[in-house]
């Protein structure tokens, strides 16, 4: 399988080579030039452990790592840095299967990828024959940053830099990020957001001169954001595994379709659900879910995309973002592969802060739907999944689990779904805290502590 960019360069790379680059050099994002197929039947899915369906799916995308390569990655990702033995609970509260993906060492669902692509990086950097040190840059809006530092922490030949949104993410991803260990790791806060903080980077990244200087020294850039496809490959594993969970819970039967609802800011996550139905998991929809800066939801109910808008501070930070670099690479799929198409889509996004796509890309956005929550709804479905259910969830998936109610009303579908539960409560433990009744104080360390003691 090769790799090509979404807006049109015609420089085709093999994974090891999109994973080193992890931008096209016409700033477009690298995707697979064709969609694989799921490497087992529906009807032999269930029962399969996590490691191996995240074997089996990467390999179907990486085709140049072999066997061995394929299996030394995963084994080392998927370790014992993750406090359930399964990676991945799959567990019904509500009206919901929630796909709880923050189990890793950061608490959040980046973990689930970014505990792989240093593996994959190296390995890259060994088949290519790479002899420069790989300069990681990369913008967080609260939990790329911390799990890609873990990540690449002391990780031979690399070094790792993460720019964050001053005042833009909770105090608990602060101090995760500020008190990392590793001689190769650098944290820097921003004045301004998360989209400034990303378009900086792609600034860098997108300036042939600095790269020239950078050679001269020895070094390369690359990213451990999810522009980056050996970020976003992983992703697509674990909802293939939820799929098998839901088999083996008697949920659903092999073939059944389901609803797969995303938290969503910069697109990664409901991209790798999308990947997944292509590859060939039933899905019916792929409910998008938006906090109060709904430039998706807006985008996938009239599609428009238009940034010139309020942005707001919320407590589900991850979200907070305007620019969501990964729609790209669906607008590319949905075009039917035109790059020329895409690159004018991104030139009209940089010039007018906004686009308008044809009726062709409306149409392929017939598989998702959006909705999105405001923070008072954040905060009451946080307190009603607690009250009525004794579940804990936090920020992101309640934006989450509101948007599915309201879906389901609108809509009255009772498909089987599925909530990607994306962080610990206790990363956002002031709001989680709040939500559930307890007394508010000012620190939010003093909140996880509360939140830890809370009754029962």
């Amino acid at each position: 399988m090769k790799y090509i960019s979404t807006r049109g360069m015609k420089d085709t790379k093999s994974a090891a080579q999109a994973v080193i680059q992890g931008l096209s050099q016409d700033k477009g994002l690298f995707v697979p030039d064709a969609m694989p197929a799921l490497p087992f039947s529906l009807n032999e899915i269930a029962g399969k452990s996590y490691r191996e369906i995240a074997l089996a799916v990467i390999r179907s995308f990486f085709t140049d790592y072999t066997e061995e390569e394929i299996q030394l990655c995963v084994k080392g990702a998927y370790d014992k840095k993750f406090e359930e033995a399964g990676i991945v609970p799959v567990v019904k509260a509500g009206e919901a299967y929630f796909l709880e993906l923050y189990h890793g060492k950061t608490a959040a669902f980046k973990d689930m990828a970014l505990s792989i692509l240093p593996y994959l990086l190296t390995t890259a950097m060994e088949k290519e024959k790479e002899d420069k040190k790989i300069v990681i840059l990369t913008a967080t809006s609260g939990d790329t940053g911390k799990a890609a530092l873990e990540g690449f922490a002391d990780i031979p030949n690399t070094e790792i830099i993460v720019f964050y949104p001053n005042e833009g993410v909770s105090q608990v991803q602060e101090r995760q990020m500020i008190t990392q260990e590793g001689a190769n790791t650098h944290v820097f806060a921003i004045r301004g957001n998360f989209d400034d903080a990303q378009t900086g980077v792609k600034k860098i990244f997108n300036d042939d001169e600095f790269a020239k200087e950078l050679a001269g020294i020895g070094c390369k850039l690359s990213s451990a954001n999810s522009i980056n496809i050996g970020r976003l490959v992983p992703q697509v594993a674990y909802y293939v595994y939820a799929y098998a969970k839901l088999i083996e819970k008697g949920a659903v039967k092999a073939g059944d379709k389901i609803n797969i609802v995303v938290p969503t800011g910069n697109f990664g996550n409901i991209l790798a659900a999308y990947y997944a139905k292509q590859m060939g998991i039933p899905v019916n929809k792929l409910i998008c879910a938006s906090n109060e800066n709904k430039v998706l939801t807006d985008f996938i109910n009239t599609g428009i995309y238009d940034i010139q808008r309020e942005f707001y501070l919320t407590n589900s930070p991850s979200m907070d973002i305007l620019i969501s670099s990964n729609l790209e690479r669906l607008l590319y799929h949905l075009s039917g592969g035109n790059g020329q198409e895409i690159s004018d889509l991104m030139e009209s996004l940089e010039k007018n802060k906004k686009y308008k796509v044809s009726s062709q890309i409306r149409e392929g956005l017939s598989d998702f739907w959006s909705g999105f929550a405001d923070v008072a709804q954040t905060n009451d479905t946080i307190g009603r999944m607690y009250k009525e259910n004794g579940y804990l969830i936090d920020t992101h998936t309640a934006v989450a689990y509101q948007v599915y109610e309201d879906y389901k009303k609108v809509t009255g579908d009772s498909t089987v779904s599925i909530v990607a539960s994306t962080a610990s409560a206790y990363k956002f433990a002031d709001s989680v805290a709040s939500s559930i009744g307890l007394p508010v104080v000012g620190d939010g360390f003093a909140n996880v502590a509360a939140l830890h003691k809370k009754p029962e």
